[in-house]
């Protein structure tokens, strides 16, 4: 039996966070070490936490932040407590997630499969069936621009930018540049080589500058959406204009573009990289 250890944030997260636990509670052919780290959560979210612990068949830690201290630095803590225990993969997910036992047995059989992927990740929806475009396109200057312009028909311009593959595929998996870090499952052997996330980014794109490196240490970033689970996808930066979330995302983008040498164009970076598949085609 495969140990996943699943690393979960939560920040005011009342409304999700049971689900999620007890999604994982009910996985029976997959053994679990679960370490939540709480960002300082206002509102109920311990309460829950507390009351389902009991019931839950599987180990369960809790860090605790008296204050918000963003993804990379409370991800990092999890990854590192984890790092001691004895478990194959990791699993970084959202406390806006329900999981099930066919999804994370496909994306650890993809991942004992092919020793050349890095990440996995699966198709996401919420409840309502909406889908997620996981599976994304490197950001650029100019798709973030189109995003961020308050006008539909330039927003569907930048969002068309960042699709690779199409929201109807359901078989397959497909190389991408980088997938949303509400799932995503990873072997430690590449936790060991990548190393952990970019504490300089507070919130976003967390994601898009680790599947960077993922890239560069030569393994492969895979959408697999044979694989299905429910994110309620609660989306924090897209509520306000003019917000902190929305202002630490604009600084992180800055800080990865610089890093990583990119600013308009990918292609050159990717060009560059051990493993260069054409992005958004089937890698089965």
């Amino acid at each position: 039996m495969k140990k996943i250890g699943y690393v979960i944030l939560t920040w005011n997260s009342e409304r999700v966070i049971k689900n999620c636990i007890e999604s994982i509670a009910a996985l029976t052919n997959i053994s679990a070490d679960i370490i939540l780290v709480d960002n300082g959560s206002t509102d109920k979210t311990l309460e829950i936490i507390n009351s389902v612990q009991v019931t839950v068949p599987h180990t369960l830690e809790i860090i605790k932040f008296d204050k918000n201290m963003g993804t990379t630095v409370s991800r990092n803590a999890a990854i590192q407590k984890l790092a001691t225990h004895d478990i194959d993969y990791y699993c970084i997910l959202d406390s806006d997630t329900i999981v099930n036992e066919d999804a994370m047995s496909k994306m650890i059989s993809y991942l004992d499969n092919n020793p050349d992927c890095g990440i996995v990740g699966p198709r996401m929806v919420t409840s309502n069936n909406v889908v997620q475009i996981s599976g994304r396109c490197f950001p650029t200057v100019t798709e973030k621009f189109c995003k961020a312009v308050p006008l539909k028909c330039v927003q569907a311009i930048g969002e068309a930018k960042e699709e690779l593959v199409p929201k109807n595929v359901v078989v397959g998996a497909y190389s991408v540049d980088y997938l949303m870090s509400a799932c995503w499952m990873i072997s430690k052997n590449v936790i060991d080589s990548v190393g952990l996330l970019d504490e300089k980014i507070f919130y976003a794109p967390e994601d898009v500058e680790y599947c960077i490196r993922v890239w560069k240490k030569g393994y492969k970033v895979v959408y697999y959406p044979e694989a299905q689970i429910i994110h309620e996808w609660q989306r924090l930066s897209k509520k306000k204009l003019f917000s902190k979330m929305n202002y630490e995302h604009i600084k992180g983008l800055a800080y990865m573009f610089k890093k990583h040498k990119y600013f308009f164009s990918a292609r050159r970076m990717k060009n560059s990289f051990p493993q260069n598949d054409a992005q958004g085609e089937s890698v089965i």
